[in-house]
């Protein structure tokens, strides 16, 4: 797994996980507004632009951040945000290891898994897959994620980078995750974040994992699926660490 760092020079390490179909560039902003007081670390996940690797599972990328982290970051971290897959990937840090981080914040995060919706996968992206790489297409699709515009280059370039079979390996995985009843045995602080205006599943979804959990659900007035850590970065860096100061 490939990783971009910022604010190298301080002692205290904040990971931030991107979404499906992104890249680590989404949570840029969040960690420049971050590094001047922490080591911030974005991983990119496997299958997507910039990785190493193919995307085989929710798990495997779990444990190769786990890994990294007790091989660079003496087995622990201050804090772990994931958006989305992002989101999905740190739920299941916390089953596989508990105290991993002292604060996690999951956006976004589905774990209702839908057996259905897996299953149109595959022959949606075969049927389509020349459609998504088109640029008007490809524009329509990004305007429709409320992402910031100077963003789109980024998005595109990097949409067309990911393979079909990485792209559909991801979507399927995370249409079919469900959360691990180990992860009720974490010892970090969990935050749930939604926006009100997400869908159903992400919305029952973050309820579920807050009530599971026993953790702070907080639902973002007016937002639509990942606008909050993407769109808003600076809100969202000021909210991550307003939970650290205020402990």
């Amino acid at each position: 797994m490939n990783y971009h760092e910022y604010g190298k020079e301080n002692t205290q390490t904040v990971i931030l996980l991107h979404g499906g179909g992104l890249s680590w560039w989404s949570c840029r902003e969040a960690a420049e507004h971050l590094q001047s007081e922490y080591h911030v670390i974005l991983p990119v996940l496997d299958g997507h632009a910039g990785s190493d690797r193919p995307f085989t599972s929710i798990e495997d990328n779990a444990s190769e951040i786990i890994a990294f982290i007790d091989e660079k970051l003496q087995g622990s971290v201050l804090m772990i945000a994931g958006l989305s897959l992002g989101g999905q990937v740190l739920l299941e840090m916390l089953a596989q290891r508990g105290n991993i981080a002292q604060y996690a914040v999951i956006e976004s995060a589905s774990v209702i898994p839908s057996k259905l919706t897996s299953a149109l996968i595959s022959p949606a992206f075969g049927s389509s897959w020349g459609l998504i790489q088109n640029r008007t297409f490809a524009k329509m699709q990004f305007r429709s994620l409320r992402l910031k515009e100077n963003l789109f280059e980024e998005y595109y370039r990097d949409t067309c980078a990911i393979r079909k079979e990485d792209m559909i390996a991801f979507m399927k995985a995370s249409t079919s995750y469900a959360l691990k009843e180990a992860v009720r045995n974490c010892t970090a602080e969990m935050h749930v974040f939604a926006g009100e205006k997400e869908t159903g599943t992400i919305l029952k979804s973050a309820e579920l994992i807050s009530e599971t959990c026993s953790c702070a659900l907080h639902l973002m007035p007016g937002l639509y699926h990942g606008e909050l850590s993407i769109s808003q970065a600076e809100t969202y860096a000021n909210a991550l660490r307003e939970l650290i100061h205020k402990s």
